[in-house]
């Protein structure tokens, strides 16, 4: 068993049930630590944790904090005022950064970081499934649960340790990973960053904390990538292999044929095609697919054994995952919350349809993403055949003046889409349920709680 880092030992959570949270928690338990915590609600994230021998907490009190305590664990979205920090901080306690733990776990693995403004959680999900398909038994720990697995993190027996790095705080600084994926770079994230040049910076640093003989796995195509490429390709100690359909691309995209919700992907690898199939629709989650095949060869897994296994990877949880089926109306959840993965997604699921209509219920995410980018993401939605927009999810945020929904509905509607606000979470399922037809796909789109949202609208098709 590998040994658990010593101040980690006795480790608490505050927020264990979050998505980055739960999974370092997990892979601590799986090693011995005796973990604790608390969060904010009962979830199937805590449920895993206390089947894994985690003690966790519902609400957030001082008097959850152990006695114990080796150190507190927190991520950027745990304000100052928290009582478990205040009281760690009057106790001594060392506090210790999510990222920081991460970077912890993965002392003495061969680690393959995976970043990137959006497809991060897909591209890290695929390697660790094709990497386990293949008996290699990876270590990871991603920002969803996978289908296959049915979890977000995972101690293996191998040597690779595969996780999702987060830019969204600029926490990924702290890895030193031998391979790294970067898949686009662009503006999100503006609570931590006043600027795209910003963003470019942080990359950079990214870029360059990648270990000596160590490999970036970078995209051909998007721009912010092909900027990034430019401003590191010549140091020492680096190779940069890049991706792509552009004809310069090191590993170049050939073909994607979609085939109803899967696709069949062509490349050009080290002189020779590769053609393999990946289980989910799009040629955004086809490019996902591709750049882990060259981040695995990299790190000297056999590109024909990979591309085989990646077939094994059928999706992660909310992206474009099948709710169900009700009234010949399919229900889709996209955790998409980006114009760029709005975009995408929409294209995915209209690019496998035969038939029928694109209806979206979409949930903006964050007062500061709706603000900078809300115009943004109502020209995505009109590649939909009808939409509802619900308010805007705060999340960790407070209100902005005069920032809403409406600043989606508005571009929207400016766009030509057909697309109507919706006030209230408990009207949306009457309401879509009322636009779909037989034959219809309805996706509930948004990075919040537009997810429970999915399985109301089932009951109320099948009523």
């Amino acid at each position: 068993m590998t040994a658990v880092p010593p101040t980690m030992e006795r480790p608490h959570f505050i927020g264990i049930g979050g998505a980055g949270m739960s999974g370092i928690a997990k892979i601590l338990a799986q090693r011995g630590a005796r973990v604790a915590g608390s969060d904010a609600r009962e979830s199937g994230a805590v449920a895993a944790l206390r089947q894994a021998g985690a003690v966790v907490h519902l609400g957030h009190d001082a008097a959850h904090l152990a006695p114990d305590a080796d150190c507190v664990v927190v991520s950027s979205a745990i304000r100052a005022d928290n009582p478990e920090l205040r009281a760690a901080g009057e106790r001594g306690i060392p506090v210790v950064h999510r990222s920081d733990a991460l970077a912890a776990l993965m002392e003495g693995r061969r680690a393959l970081a995976v970043a990137g403004t959006h497809g991060k959680t897909t591209t890290t999900s695929m390697l660790a499934v094709s990497l386990r398909a293949l008996g290699l038994d990876p270590s990871y720990a991603i920002g969803g649960d996978l289908d296959g697995p049915g979890t977000n993190a995972d101690h293996g027996t191998g040597e690779l340790f595969v996780a999702e790095a987060d830019e969204s705080d600029r926490s990924f600084h702290t890895y030193a990973p031998e391979v790294a994926i970067v898949l686009n770079v662009e503006l999100d994230h503006h609570a931590h960053y006043a600027s795209l040049a910003e963003v470019h910076e942080s990359f950079e640093t990214f870029a360059g904390r990648i270990r000596p003989g160590g490999t970036l796995v970078i995209s051909a195509d998007e721009q912010g990538a092909r900027d990034l490429t430019a401003r590191v390709r010549d140091r020492d100690g680096l190779t940069v292999t890049t991706y792509g359909a552009a004809q310069d691309a090191d590993v170049r995209v050939l073909r994607v044929v979609p085939h109803g919700l899967t696709s069949e992907v062509t490349v050009a690898l080290d002189g020779r095609e590769l053609t393999f199939t990946v289980s989910v629709p799009g040629r955004h989650y086809a490019h996902n697919a591709v750049a882990a095949l060259a981040a695995g060869a990299a790190l000297g897994v056999p590109a024909t054994e990979l591309a085989g296994a990646l077939a094994a990877y059928t999706g992660v949880n909310r992206r474009l995952q099948l709710t169900g089926e009700a009234g010949g109306v399919r229900v889709i959840d996209s955790y998409a919350h980006h114009p760029t993965e709005m975009t995408a997604d929409l294209e995915a699921i209209r690019g496998g349809l035969t038939g029928g209509r694109v209806l979206v219920l979409f949930q903006p995410h964050l007062f500061s993403r709706t603000r900078q980018l809300g115009a943004e993401m109502g020209q995505a939605l009109a590649l939909a055949d009808a939409s509802a927009v619900l308010d805007v999810y705060p999340a960790r945020e407070d209100p902005l003046p005069g920032v809403t929904s409406a600043l989606v509905v508005d571009a929207a509607r400016a766009a030509g889409a057909d697309v109507q606000h919706v006030p209230s979470r408990e009207a949306a399922p009457e309401v879509l349920a009322g636009m779909a037809k037989p034959g219809d796909v309805v996706l509930t789109m948004g990075a919040g709680d537009v997810t429970d949202l999915g399985p109301r609208l089932l009951a109320r098709l099948s009523d």
